[in-house]
């Protein structure tokens, strides 16, 4: 039941591109007893936004999937997928337990990134994150993070949960020994292949089946590989929010909308 940032957008008659600067904090965060912490990113400062079909295939293969060789790079069973899907698309509360083949459940997770009606990053941010991809150190991720700020609410929440999603997974990439020394395989799906399996779905130019999408896809393919590199390797730090710059939008805000400072205090 909790409210969104549109919803938020409508209790101001006069409202103000700064409104979207709300979308820095959550409400115990206005607390000025943590002003000196720093800050998870969130894009909505109400409620958490992740599709649940998102957040369970990732839940599912955290558990039962990380050491599984070729993840994401296996064939599925498309009869068993489709059927996942349909439930999912049906409002079903979907449970995936051991039961469910783990490619199945990463099949499943590519093809709902790729089919979406406008890809998790928007297309019309599409050139300016791939422009990220000459830049080189700090100015790079400063930009990147700058580009996550205007990430609607909702495509914002989940790309952070696919970011750590796939960081975990990279994590399991390399063999290791168990307790009693006996080799552990990993799962063979390093940064790099993650980004480039990855990549298409989530920065698209085009939708696919337009003219020349296919085109526009391989002659980016590297850059898109890079930027979705960078954004696995470096999500903790980008959805981090300074004090300083928290500070900074609310004093702005206070003078724009007290009104909306004034309801997220309320909401306290």
């Amino acid at each position: 039941g909790g409210l969104s940032v549109d919803s938020i957008t409508d209790l101001s008659d006069n409202a103000s591109m700064l409104l979207e600067a709300l979308q820095l904090s959550h409400p115990h965060e206005l607390d000025p007893r943590r002003s000196l912490d720093k800050k998870m990113l969130s894009l909505n400062p109400i409620t958490w936004q992740v599709p649940r079909i998102v957040d369970r295939c990732c839940e599912h293969i955290e558990t039962h999937g990380l050491r599984t060789v070729g993840i994401f790079r296996v064939g599925s069973s498309k009869k068993r997928v489709q059927q996942l899907r349909e439930e999912f698309d049906q409002g079903l509360d979907v449970f995936l337990d051991e039961h469910h083949s783990v490619h199945d459940v990463a099949a499943l997770l590519k093809e709902f990134l790729r089919d979406m009606p406008d890809s998790l990053i928007p297309g019309q941010l599409y050139s300016a994150f791939l422009s990220t991809a000459s830049m080189e150190g700090p100015e790079q991720l400063a930009t990147l993070q700058l580009l996550l700020f205007l990430l609607p609410p909702c495509h914002s929440d989940t790309l952070h949960r696919l970011l750590r999603f796939l960081s975990e997974v990279a994590r399991h990439a390399e063999s290791s020994l168990g307790p009693d020394g006996q080799e552990i395989p990993g799962n063979k799906m390093t940064v790099s292949n993650l980004a480039t399996i990855f990549g298409p779905n989530i920065l698209q130019k085009e939708k696919p089946g337009e003219k020349d999408a296919g085109t526009m896809i391989f002659e980016d393919s590297a850059a898109i590989i890079l930027v979705l590199q960078r954004l696995i390797e470096h999500h903790q730090t980008l959805f981090t929010v300074s004090p300083e710059m928290q500070r900074d939008i609310l004093r702005r805000l206070f003078q724009t909308d007290p009104d909306v400072i004034d309801y997220l205090l309320r909401r306290k």
